[in-house]
Order: structure tokens, then sequence, then C-alpha cells
């Protein structure tokens, strides 16, 4: 069985910023709209809150109208902000959270075509039989896609299942999975309900679990999982929010080894290091182990000619970098006979290029994702 995670950053629609060549104009639209984000939520306004929510709208384009060139006011409800005529100037409304309802969201345009073939392009090349999917925006886009990939010619084998359970984030960006004829995937289990002690949910997605049957009748419950980014700034509340998410799974896991079940992966985007705090209650807190310390986890496709393998699954593919995983119960560790990152459609830099790439694919928006694809091959 071949197994793999992949956060593919949406398959058909991305956030507008991200087709701009120039990351440091995703991070300053980025980290602007979280801090915007944050402001909202304050139950009070004083007047340096609203004097920074004006400076944070004018940077993203919004002052004089509800929609910027990559953002969006989304109001449900009262008014934040009063836009009178010039040359009256523009001003915050709201006194408080309770005044309005709404929030800043990102704009999202269509993936560029040559994105989406590199995209399908790694997906058809790896041709995992389980493949875990992070920031996709529904079942029947994921259909769609596979059309498009059947359609360019970069799927061999297509996939019989495909399963997505609509999760907690607004922006319709979901977990899922897709499996091969022969991995039916039976059970499924949902946690976008459950709870933190302050009544928040744990999950900005959801954590399901899903069980999958392989050709030789071994039962795999597969948990994939995205957890909360650091864009915005790593603060006190982004922290907790992940080792809350790391709690939760590291508890689903011990409950499946404790109904009997052996052989148990999770996987996906967990946004933090091996090193950090947030997700020590999951990599050191149970047996799970991390699939690339396995000594047949040999492929890393680095080819800048220095020797460098590193492990890093995101950007340009550092060691301090990881942050995909493919977590597996020790009976499945055991089982693993091969393993890599894939990172044939992902940007390699240019000084020199850090790994090989599709031969058509020359600038940096036409790279499939952001995130690495990371895989193995398991005995099972």
């Amino acid at each position: 069985m071949r197994i793999a995670a992949f956060n593919v950053e949406n398959l058909f629609d991305r956030a507008k910023v991200f087709n701009d060549e120039d990351p440091e104009a995703h991070r300053d639209v980025l980290d602007a709209h979280a801090e915007l984000n944050k402001l909202f939520e304050k139950p009070v306004y004083s007047d340096a809150d609203k004097a920074h929510m004006l400076t944070l709208i004018t940077k993203l384009g919004m002052l004089r109208g509800d929609e910027g060139p990559f953002t969006r006011i989304r109001k449900i409800r009262g008014q934040l902000i009063s836009r009178p005529r010039p040359p009256k100037q523009p001003f915050i409304k709201a006194n408080g959270r309770d005044d309005w309802v709404g929030w800043c969201e990102l704009r999202m345009g269509p993936v560029d075509e040559a994105a989406m073939l590199n995209t399908a392009r790694m997906i058809g090349d790896v041709g995992a039989d389980v493949l875990a999917l992070v920031e996709i925006e529904s079942r029947p886009v994921l259909l769609a896609f596979q059309d498009f990939m059947r359609e360019k010619g970069v799927l061999p084998v297509p996939y019989r299942h495909m399963m997505i359970i609509d999760g907690n984030d607004g922006r319709g960006i979901d977990v899922g999975l897709a499996t091969h004829e022969g991995y039916p995937i039976g059970e499924m289990r949902s946690h976008v309900d459950d709870l933190k002690p302050d009544g928040a949910p744990i999950f900005s997605r959801d954590c399901p679990e899903y069980e999958i049957i392989t050709p030789s009748g071994a039962q795999i419950m597969v948990l994939p999982n995205h957890f909360k980014s650091k864009y915005g700034g790593n603060d006190t509340a982004s922290k907790a929010k992940r080792l809350a998410q790391s709690l939760a799974v590291a508890a689903y896991y011990n409950r499946l080894i404790a109904e009997g079940f052996e052989n148990i992966v999770v996987l996906g985007d967990l946004n933090d290091t091996p090193d950090s705090a947030e997700l020590d209650p999951l990599l050191n807190g149970t047996a799970l182990r991390d699939v690339s310390a396995h000594p047949n986890f040999t492929e890393f496709e680095f080819n800048a000619g220095n020797g460098d393998r590193g492990t890093g699954t995101h950007g340009l593919g550092n060691d301090d970098d990881k942050i995909d995983y493919l977590l597996l119960s020790p009976a499945l560790f055991d089982r693993v006979i091969k393993g890599g990152i894939y990172r044939k459609g992902i940007w390699p830099g240019s000084r020199p290029a850090r790994w090989t790439t599709y031969p058509d694919f020359t600038k940096k928006h036409q790279a499939a994702s952001d995130h690495h694809l990371i895989w193995a091959d398991i005995d099972v």
C-alpha cells in the first residue's frame, strides 16, 4: 500500500494574493488580514484599536469600499465603518464586537492552469493508493479535478473512492481522502463538534477518522489533519489552538489502540516543527512514529550537488521547514518498505535549484503548492 499526504492549497480556486510573484506581498496581506480579524473580535474597540483598524484597512486597499485587491470585508449585520464623502475621512463606527457581525476574508481567484497541472502531475506521479488531501474545496471539486487529471493524461490510475466531510473553516478548505479500487472507505467519524474547555471548536477544519480496507483484508484507520496555521503571527492563541489539536488527536489515537486497532495513520499539515511544544503530546506522548525517521525513508530528491538531504516539507525544504507529517503506529512503522518527499512540482529556488522540476515549470506562481508531498510504501 502506498499512502501519501499533500496540502494542495486549493485545487481550482486559491486566495488571489498567492498569484502574486512577490512572496513579501503574500506575507504583508496575510499578516494584515489576520491582525484585522483579531481586532474585530475584541469586545470593546478602544480609540487605538480603531486607529489601527483603519491603518490595516487602508493597507489592504479597503478604505473607500469593502473590497480590496486581495481581501474584502464581509458584513452580515450592523456597521463597522462609515465612509462619508470626501473630504471627510472614513471612521470606525462600531464600538465593539456586539455592534456588528462580519469579518475580513481573502478574495479567491482561479488557480493558474500551469499550477493545477503541476498539482495533477504530482498526484499522478506518486500514485498513492490512499491519498490524504489538505485544503480542498469540496468533494464535487475533487471529482472535477480528477476529470481534469484524466483529460491531461497525468492520472494513470483513477481514484475509485473520494470523501470529504465539511469542516469548520468558513473558507471551505477541508481535509479529505481519495483511494484506489480495492481500498474501500468503510466507517467514518467526524470531530467537527469537539470543543475546547472554553466552548470553541478544537479543529479549524476537522480530524476525520476513516476506516480503509486493503486488498489483503487489513484494516487501516486514517486520520487526515490540518492544524492551525502560523500565518498572521505565531501568537499565544495560535499555539494554544495547535496544542489543543495535538492533544485531541493523541487522545483519538490512544482510544483506537485501546479499542484494538493496530494499523493507524495520522497525516497531513500539522503546521509546526518536530521540536515544538505544541506537537509534543502527539509526537512524544503516543507510540506514533514519524515515517521520515525510518531507515527506508530515503528519497528526498535534493540534487543541488551538495549532498543535502533535508527533510523539510514546506518552502525550500530545509530541515526547519518540516511541518507535514506521516505518522504511523508501531505495527505499520515496522512494515515500511520505502518512502520519501516528492517535490517535482514545487518551486526549487534558483541559486542553485534544489531539486529537479518539470521542464516547463519556470515561474514560481506555477507551483503546485508551497507544501511538498510525503509518501510511504507499507507492506500491509
